[in-house]
């Protein structure tokens, strides 16, 4: 009886092999090759949310003549401002920069009603303002001093936990915080300050500051008045870069740091807010603050 002949058993090897092997190079290099890339929108997909531009405006060769930015906001970017105008004005010859400092809510209401150009902030966008089509643009960070006036008695530091506690009216008196007996003075920011409502979400997580006789409110945004009424026995909170030089007050150490320490507790981000789409000149004004000249004028006004 005859046996029917068949390929080799090398055959049947190369044929699974040829298998195997087209299989893997379907799977993982046709697959690849046929899905269709994202669209650039999605890639990114928090940007719209949050209206936080991160890419800065490129620096412009020239700027025409008689170009004016007006800037209003936070107090707390008074130096900043003034660093960026010099700058910007000497590199742009003709240019003018207008800035003044009326508080972080005022100076988003006056870029949405197209009275200024640039809105210092002190504080993140709201989800009504982001709405309305504003975007901000990270600048710098800046750190919240806690102060004293010079000639008060109380020489040691604060812990977190007490600074809250102060702000919030459950701790009224020196002593309860290893000082000399007396009644504390807080000296507090109007709602309007972007450093009021930063120092609220930093220190108070949220809470409402305390009332009471021993709290003063500020009707104005300034950190000069709040300074002259610290006094000897009240206690208040300003961006750090307006009071390390000052001669009339004292910062006061948080869990034993101070601001010039990098782990410093209470740091937050500053913005220039704009109406989009950005005119040139406000294009030309951020360009120059995230080029590096502008970055070197920042850092020594800081």
């Amino acid at each position: 009886m005859s046996q029917k002949s068949g390929p080799p058993p090398i055959v049947y090897i190369l044929i699974f092999l040829a298998l195997l092997g087209g299989g893997y190079w379907l799977f993982f290099t046709g697959s690849v090759v046929t899905i269709p890339p994202l669209p650039s929108n999605t890639t990114q997909p928090n940007n719209e949310a949050n209206n936080t531009n991160n890419q800065s405006f490129p620096l412009p060769n020239s700027v025409p003549s008689g170009t004016t930015i007006r800037i209003d906001g936070s107090t707390s970017m008074v130096t900043i401002n003034q660093n960026f105008k010099r700058g910007f004005e000497a590199k742009f010859i003709g240019t003018k920069v207008e800035a003044l400092a009326n508080g972080t809510s005022k100076g988003i209401a006056d870029v949405l009603a197209g009275k200024v150009d640039l809105a210092g902030a002190s504080r993140p966008l709201t989800a009504q303002e982001k709405s309305q089509g504003l975007t901000a643009v990270p600048i710098t960070t800046d750190k919240i001093a806690v102060v004293i006036g010079k000639d008060n008695s109380f020489t040691k530091g604060l812990t977190s936990s007490q600074v809250a506690d102060i702000f919030q009216g459950k701790i009224t008196d020196w002593s309860q915080v290893g000082g000399k007996s007396g009644s504390i003075r807080v000296i507090n920011r109007p709602e309007i300050s972007g450093t009021h409502q930063s120092f609220r979400e930093m220190v108070l997580k949220g809470a409402t500051f305390g009332t009471g006789t021993n709290f003063t409110n500020l009707s104005q945004d300034a950190t000069t008045p709040l300074l002259q009424a610290l006094k000897t026995d009240g206690v208040g909170y300003a961006t750090f870069s307006q009071v390390t030089n000052q001669q009339t007050v004292r910062v006061v150490a948080i869990d034993g740091l101070t601001p010039d320490a990098a782990s410093y507790p209470y740091q937050r981000q500053l913005y220039y807010v704009y109406k989009n789409p950005a005119s040139s000149g406000v294009q030309a004004f951020l360009g120059y603050a995230a080029s590096p000249q502008g970055q070197q004028n920042l850092a020594v006004g800081n």
